[in-house]
């Protein structure tokens, strides 16, 4: 009733024209008061039709009223303000587009401040005066304003819908109860809504628990989030670090080599120019001395050439030995050290890396949910699977969308890819698979089919065996002849036990490194589960051997 009396103060402590408490506010001749900037403006506004009206009770005056500083009602608003009456906003009193306007309202509807459940009708604060007033409507029962007033009048007689059948679990009027539901098991609506009343209890307490649990559950999700992104942070930072001083390591070990090999270098060219520059000269006195021979054996006089041939120095022996160059390949045999070096730090960093992804996997903050039971559990993971035709061997025929694959004895004319099977009749899907998935393939009767989840670097190309499905360690199968199953991993194989229907389901958590393949009927009947580490997103595939067919089922 406060809250009630409240509004009612502030409408009638409002102006009609801006909607807000009224500011020095004036009084016209006809009773209704106005801010004094609104009257005076309303008023300019209207100063050329020569006329001036109220604008609530639409009275004229012939001049202009001088208007009085209502010095009362001015008082009054202060003090109402003080009290904490506030102005009322732009819109408060009229309805808009999802507000319940006032049934009794003419012209512009304002805002229904309640809805009687007697009269079925909804009133502004205006029009609702009168259940506060007249003492024949205090007894009627108020509620918060409603669209759906006419939902409690009966349809067939028109009446007031107060009681209610639990036979048909419905709301009725009492022309109902003595009606068609003449022996049904009728109470008011007041009775039934108590008990209901009670039930609500412990409903809420329920759910205000429930809500409880998942808030703290945010909360704690929030903080493992906070968690996980500190710790990943941290790994990057501390990661890209040692990268970092492993990289300048390898650039100093990079300018230790090239020093030391631009030092040889200048050692060995300065030995060879030294011992090329004395051969040189070796051979700049051969000449000359060649030059003095050539002259004695020109000379014409035989008496001056036996002079000067007698005064030849005695022949002397050659101060070099001829230059032998040894059979090496100068600095190639750096460079093949070098890729010795390189090729040990790949195969270092391979197996490290295959570490690395490991551990980088195994974090998992959540527990895992339990796997699926029923097939209807699977098949919210169900995960469309379509053939991938540049893996596609050439003995295989997909006819059927990309979906369906059958071994024909005939080579197909499939261009050449690096990603086709070359020796044997399998192919992969087009799509990766990380997280949970679930998936079916529909064997043929006749032949035999492998069903298998592959990584992508597999071997591929010629007769090998260890391009079947199953004999690596990059590729898990379970193969079905029509008679039994098998189960393959590494070329390991191991007979399986279960029903033989013609599909066979594929459950695939990636995160928690569980593999499970199910033959499936009316049930879901396990063939056989692995549980390992996957390291990369994993491919579904099939083979298909002696005319057998294969098909990925469109689950969805």
């Amino acid at each position: 009733m406060a809250q009630q009396k409240n509004q009612l103060d502030r409408e009638r402590f409002c102006c009609s024209i801006c909607l807000e408490l009224l500011k020095d506010p004036v009084t016209t001749g006809c009773g209704h008061s106005y801010c004094l900037s609104c009257i005076n403006t309303h008023w300019d506004n209207g100063e050329e039709r020569g006329s001036y009206s109220c604008p609530q009770c639409r009275q004229t005056f012939t001049q202009r009223p001088v208007l009085l500083k209502n010095t009362m009602l001015t008082d009054l608003v202060e003090e109402l303000k003080k009290t904490g009456l506030q102005a009322a906003p732009a819109g408060h009193c009229y309805a808009g587009p999802e507000d319940v306007a006032c049934d009794f309202c003419t012209g512009r509807k304002r805002k229904a401040l309640k809805s009687c459940l007697v009269c079925l009708v909804s009133y502004c604060e205006k029009h609702l005066q009168p259940h506060f007033q007249s003492p024949p409507f205090k007894k009627h029962k108020l509620v918060e304003p409603s669209e759906k007033l006419q939902e409690n009048i009966c349809s067939r007689h028109d009446e007031v819908m107060k009681m209610f059948c639990r036979t048909d679990q419905q709301c009725i009027c009492y022309l109902c109860s003595v009606d068609e539901h003449k022996d049904h098991d009728t109470v008011t609506a007041a009775a039934e809504r108590t008990e209901r009343q009670r039930e609500l209890g412990p409903r809420r307490h329920t759910i205000q628990q429930r809500l409880q649990d998942r808030e703290k559950d945010v909360k704690l999700l929030q903080q493992e989030e906070k968690a996980v992104n500190g710790s990943a942070d941290k790994a990057v930072k501390e990661s890209e670090k040692i990268f970092r001083k492993l990289i300048r390591l390898l650039r100093k070990r990079s300018s230790d080599v090239k020093q030391q090999i631009r030092s040889q270098q200048e050692t060995e060219v300065s030995r060879v120019r030294e011992l090329q520059k004395r051969v040189e000269q070796e051979i700049t006195e051969l000449k000359r001395k060649d030059h003095k021979l050539k002259q004695l054996s020109d000379t014409q006089d035989h008496n001056q050439f036996l002079h000067n041939y007698t005064s030849l120095p005695p022949q002397s022996e050659s101060t070099h030995s001829s230059i032998r160059i040894r059979p090496l390949r100068y600095f190639e045999d750096v460079t093949a050290a070098v890729l010795q070096v390189r090729g040990r730090l790949q195969d270092i960093l391979s197996e490290t890396e295959t570490e690395i992804l490991q551990i980088v996997s195994q974090v998992d903050v959540l527990l895992r949910q339990p796997e699926p039971e029923t097939r209807a559990d699977f098949l919210k993971y169900s995960q469309d699977i379509t053939l991938d035709p540049n893996t596609l061997n050439k003995h295989l025929l997909s006819p059927k969308g990309n979906r369906k694959v059958r071994c024909m004895s005939k080579v197909q004319s499939y261009s050449d890819h690096p990603n086709r099977f070359t020796g044997w009749p399998q192919v992969l899907s087009r799509e990766s698979l990380t997280g949970r998935c679930y998936w079916e393939v529909e064997v043929g009767l006749i032949g035999g089919v492998s069903v298998a989840v592959s990584y992508k670097n597999i071997s591929r190309a010629g007769d090998s065996r260890i391009c079947v499905f199953g004999n690596n360690d990059k590729s898990w199968m379970v193969y079905y002849d029509g008679n039994s199953y098998s189960f393959c991993y590494n070329s390991i194989d191991t007979q399986v036990s279960g029903p033989l229907p013609s599909r066979v389901g594929v459950y695939l958590d990636h995160t928690a490194g569980v593999l499970s393949f199910y033959s499936v009927s009316d049930t879901m009947t396990l063939l056989h589960r692995v549980k390992t580490t996957f390291t990369q997103p994993l491919y579904a595939g099939v083979g298909v051997y002696n005319g057998a067919t294969a098909e990925f089922c469109k689950l969805k």
